[in-house]
């Protein structure tokens, strides 16, 4: 099957399926044919070398890497909170999930903070177009696409946000989804950022995954109807879901993302 018409297939799937009848669906959205570059942000606010990384993160737009090109995710990290100040964007799951790539990459060593590109470290993220995290980004967009996404999203109310995945990649590859949320601040009190007040985009609020891409016919297609919780307090306007496909090896097949909708 051509990617146009797998492109087609999950498009009909994401407007006629039972989720959109039930959840008053108010957009959707479909990854390209290229693949977009899944950006990770391990950071926390007991890090003092973590302010630079955060800004650099959320200006990823204004240095002219739009969505169709990169998908940001700001994971904070939980082994700084003993020196005075508990990151409140914190989980130990990020932690783990941090120390997972680095095990692929052979390092012993975690340390924030540490940005990846599409599963692979960026030391110099930092550096000029041609290196860094542009670069990375650039070489990434390059490849033809390996996997699906579809994103539908539902009306968040009482806390959730209905979402609808749906994706088809190579068998045994893993499916991810995060709701993000944009324009938050923080004063800190304590540790190595006391006296500051800092802020962030792209925070993972809520994670769900590893999903294996396998069934009874095992041809690697995957649908996740699920309810993201929703923080007390958080406006629509700020919150985004992303979906990503990786395989066991860390190579990122294809990342999306979607603002929630206006209305």
């Amino acid at each position: 099957m051509n990617n146009s018409l797998v492109r087609s297939v999950f498009s009909a799937m994401l407007l006629l399926g039972p989720f959109a009848a039930a959840s008053a669906q108010t957009c959707s959205k479909q990854s390209p044919p290229h693949t977009v570059a899944l950006l990770e942000l391990y950071t926390s606010e007991g890090c003092s070398s973590c302010p630079p990384a955060d800004k650099f993160v959320s200006n990823l737009r204004n240095a002219g890497l739009p969505a169709e090109q990169v998908v940001p995710l700001a994971l904070h990290v939980d082994y700084w909170d003993y020196i005075g100040w508990k990151d409140l964007f914190a989980s130990h799951a990020y932690t783990q999930r941090q120390r997972w790539l680095s095990g692929l990459a052979n390092t012993r060593t975690i340390y924030t903070p540490e940005i990846f590109v599409a599963g692979r470290e960026v030391r110099d993220w930092a550096a000029s177009r041609r290196g860094g995290v542009a670069g990375a980004v650039k070489r990434i967009n390059a490849r033809p696409a390996q996997a699906d996404i579809g994103i539908a999203l539902g009306k968040a109310t009482s806390g959730s946000l209905p979402v609808e995945v749906r994706t088809s990649a190579a068998p045994g590859s893993k499916l991810f989804v995060a709701l993000y949320e944009n324009g938050l601040a923080s004063k800190v009190k304590a540790g190595e950022n006391r006296g500051a007040t800092l802020r962030h985009d792209y925070v993972v609020r809520d994670w769900i995954g590893p999903i294996a891409l396998s069934n009874e016919r095992k041809d690697g297609k995957a649908a996740l109807s699920r309810a993201l919780a929703v923080p007390a307090g958080a406006a629509a306007k700020n919150l985004g879901v992303a979906a990503f496909v990786q395989t066991d090896k860390g190579e990122v097949l294809q990342a999306l993302s979607l603002p929630l909708c206006s209305g």
